[in-house]
């Protein structure tokens, strides 16, 4: 078993190197430029989740998500960023690979405030906190401006009611 998982680890790069000389060959330049495009887009890749890492775990907690799916989620996303980086095209495509495997978010019931991810179980369960959104002084309606018929005499009477 040792010696299988040597062999995969030696063979991995002699066949990524092989299918550069052979595109290479094939599409001279274009293959650079191939290289140069993917290594910016793995870098940008990384250089968003490092920002973005503390953001979505914030959110993931407040919401009553699964912080070590969304960890998961960002490790998924900086192993594909660091396969995008190195140069070849069998690490492209495991990196395309798994940027394309979806991440299951949970369907939350607000009656029960429960979620349940594949249908097998009930995982968990989350807290409505209460609080209003910041705009709840916010009052919509219509309005219709009455104008009271003016009298000949220009006088004003109040009606001071029931006494």
């Amino acid at each position: 078993m040792r010696l299988l998982f040597i062999a995969i680890l030696l063979a991995f790069p002699i066949a990524e190197i092989y299918l550069l000389f052979q595109l290479a060959d094939r599409y001279g330049w274009w293959l650079l430029l191939y290289l140069v495009v993917i290594t910016y887009l793995g870098l940008q890749l990384i250089k968003g989740e490092k920002q973005m890492m503390s953001a979505k775990m914030m959110q993931s907690i407040q919401s009553g998500g699964n912080p070590f799916k969304t960890a998961m989620g960002t490790a998924r996303n900086l192993f594909a960023g660091v396969l995008l980086v190195i140069p070849g095209v069998i690490t492209d495509v495991v990196a395309a690979g798994l940027l394309l495997i979806p991440i299951k978010q949970p369907n939350v019931d607000a009656n029960t405030g429960s979620y349940q991810t594949d249908g097998s179980g009930y995982e968990g369960s989350y807290r409505n906190s209460g609080t209003q959104p910041a705009n709840d002084d916010i009052i919509e309606g219509e309005y219709e401006e009455v104008k009271e018929p003016v009298s000949d005499d220009n006088t004003i009477s109040f009606d001071k009611g029931p006494k």
